[in-house]
Formats: C-alpha cells, structure tokens, sequence
C-alpha cells in the first residue's frame, strides 16, 4: 500500500504491507464553496451579531488586520472586495485612512517579500503596517480579568473602526483559532501573547474546547477589550479552498465557525495507535520546526502509551524561533527541559519545547525533515528517515495497528 503524505510544496511516499492493520485519517470531505465573494458577501450582508458596515456611522479611520503567510488564509482573494464595499459604504473614507497591519504574533516581522505574497497587489491606495510584537508602537486598552495586558499594534488601535480577517482552525491550546485572535495574538504585545498563553497549564486548554477554556475565553475578552467591531473568518478544506465564509461579532463568528471545523477535521477512533504516522499537512502548516510541533500533538491524541508516533514536516525555514532553539539546547535530555519549565516562570518560545517534550517523554517520536540531523538533535528531537524507521517498527511488532494522518496540524481526535 503506498500512501502519499503533503510535504512542504510536494508529496512523499510511505510504503506499507497490505498485511497490516492501516487506518488513514483525512479530513472529512465537504463541498467548497463555489463562489467565494458571493459568500463574503451575504456575510457582510447579514453579519452575525452585529451591525452591517452599511448601518454604521461613517468612521473616519479603519484598520484590518490580517494573518502573516504561516496562516493560509486567503488574503489575497478577500481584502479587496472587503475594502470596495467599505468605500462604498462610507463615501467619505479616503484610502489614506485606512491601514491595513499584517500580523504574526511573535513571527519576524513581515519583510517586503512576504508582504508581496499576503497582500495582493491593488491595495486601493490603503496604508499597510507589520507588526513586531517587539517593536510595534503600541496602544493600550486595560486589562482582562485573568490578568492579561490588552496592548495591540498603534496603528490598529488608533483606528475607528477595527476589522479582523482570519480563519478558524483547530488549535491545541486555544480550542480553535478564529475570531478576535487576529488581533489578540496577531498584532498583540509580546507581553500580552504571553500573559494569554500561561494559560495553556490549564488542563481546560485544549484542542476543540471552547466555553471552558480559559486561553480561548482571554482572547475573546481582549478582542472586546481591544474594540474589535467584527471578524471575517474562513474555514479552509485540506485544498486551501474556503468552505466556508462568515462574518460578525467575533466570538460569535469563532463560535458557528468552529461548528463547520469540526465537521471537516474532527476525526473519530475507536481504538488507540501502536504508530502513527502523522503529515503536518504541507506548506504553510510545516514552515519550520515551531510550526509542526502542532502536528505532532495530534498524532499522540490516538496513540496507545509508549506508542510510536513519526512526524513529517518539511521545515524549509529552519527551526523557526530562536527563543525556542535557544532554550531547548540547555538540557540534555527532554524530561530535564520538561521539569524545568513546569517549575519556573512561564517564557514564549520555551513553550514550544515543553509542548514538544510532554510528548516525546511518554511517546517514542522520530522526525521526517529536510532539517539538518544535528540541528533536531539540538531541539531534543530524534532524526530519522520516514520509510527507513517504520520499516524497523513494523518488523519488531506482531500485529500492531497503523494510523496515517494526512492533515495532523488542522485535526484533532475524539473518541467514537
């Protein structure tokens, strides 16, 4: 049986004996939307829980923000429409008052290359900002109850009227992306990212969760806080096509979008994995090493105890955060860096290696990488061939049962 993982921009090939138990999860297929604009649209049209742009006083500012390219959210389809209809809404509005701020949390800040593949090329005259979380200036809008300091790019919040475009996708701590995080972590602080993320110690911080989860709740109170008037969220199938289009309050649009989500990457098992082979999914989703890790706390959602779990990501830019790389090279084995950072102060970046660690300290993990051997050795990780290591699993195991995940980095699993 051979089966063809996404691989970066490409494919690569898993070979297994027909003999073996094989479950290959994928995710469920749904209709893409046949007209996109018509979509946003009728959302735009009749927005969730909010006023429409036309019923609204004319602002004399607007700010969008917008996903940086580790996000494939259609920017480039969706913006200009979404700026004609504003101009026309409001007659008055000039395009040098409206700014449109690329962010990526706590990512590099976008260069112009970048810039040229989010954006697209008619910008209608509009500003365009990058976010540094960093660097940025900054504007403030108090705190939330958990404790959380509400700061976001100046230039966002110094507009009017404050819109978000994004995408809702399952998230391993967050419950689902989506909805005011845009903002709330796109173009947030490096202080306010992570004052949220401490959060995710809360056993209640995980993937599909939503009205119990408190990184989840944080962000929809910062949203509020930050005066985020609505968001334009999509849902993508594994081909990047939008499926789905909405449009509203924030935590409303999340809400209703995180339903589709879940019909098109929530997978059902009935029983858990002796190994499993997960594909982050491709670019964007496997980028680097920082990205992918997301995949891998998927795959050891169907994983028996001590099972053996081989992720694949490409991670063409390397590891993808100095922080994190930094951090890890201190400790010689993974239950060190695990049982330092659940004893000290929360950090970002060393987030990521503590994500990593939990599961390669209870699952035997090997990496498919273009990355350098030594370079995830230094990050606690083992190299290893894909073909070459399930070759050796499989012939030290009688019987054993086999899970292929094609889009592990927007999955999760859930018990039938």
């Amino acid at each position: 049986m051979r089966i063809d993982l996404k691989y970066g921009h490409g494919y690569v090939p898993l070979e297994l004996p027909d003999s073996v138990h094989v479950d290959i999860f994928e995710p469920n297929p749904v209709e893409p939307l046949a007209d996109p604009l018509a979509a946003l649209h009728a959302a735009l049209d009749e927005p969730l829980g909010c006023l429409r742009l036309e019923d609204r006083p004319a602002p004399r500012s607007v700010a969008i923000a917008v996903p940086d390219e580790t996000r494939p959210v259609p920017v480039r389809l969706l913006l200009p429409p979404l700026l004609d209809r504003l101009f026309a809404a409001y007659p008055t509005l000039k395009p040098q008052d409206v700014v449109v701020v690329v962010g990526g949390g706590l990512h590099p800040p976008a260069g112009e290359a970048q810039l040229g593949r989010v954006l697209p090329e008619d910008l209608r005259g509009c500003r365009v900002v990058a976010h540094d979380a960093e660097h940025s200036q900054l504007a403030r809008f108090g705190a939330t109850t958990r404790g959380t300091p509400v700061e976001v790019n100046a230039a966002y919040g110094a507009a009017e009227l404050r819109l978000v475009i994004g995408m809702v996708d399952a998230h391993q701590f967050v419950g689902f992306t989506g909805g005011a995080k845009g903002v709330a972590i796109g173009c947030a602080s490096a202080a306010m990212i992570e004052a949220n993320h401490r959060l995710m110690r809360d056993p209640a911080a995980t993937v599909g969760a939503i009205d119990t989860n408190p990184v989840r709740l944080d962000l929809d109170e910062a949203g509020e806080l930050a005066g985020v008037a609505m968001a334009i969220n999509v849902v993508l199938d594994a081909a990047k096509r939008p499926v789905a289009v909405l449009a509203g309050w924030p935590p409303l649009v999340m809400r209703s979008a995180a339903k589709v989500t879940a019909q098109v990457y929530g997978l059902a098992y009935d029983a858990p994995y002796d190994i499993v082979v997960a594909s982050c999914g491709g670019t964007p989703k496997d980028l680097c090493l920082y990205q992918a890790q997301k995949g891998l706390n998927t795959a050891v959602q169907c994983a028996a105890p001590g099972a053996k779990v081989l992720l694949v990501a490409e991670c063409g830019q390397g590891i993808g955060d100095e922080v994190y790389h930094d951090y890890v090279r201190r400790f010689p084995c993974a239950h060190a860096l695990k049982k330092d950072f659940e004893s000290g102060a929360f950090r970002m970046g060393a987030h990521k290696g503590f994500l990593f660690a939990r599961a390669t300290t209870s699952f035997d993990v090997v990496v498919h990488s273009d990355l350098d051997p030594a370079r995830l050795r230094e990050c606690l990780l083992t190299p290893g061939d894909m073909q070459e290591t399930v070759n050796t699993w499989l012939a030290g195991m009688q019987n054993p049962r086999v899970a292929v995940v094609k889009n592990a980095n927007s999955s999760f699993f859930y018990k039938k």
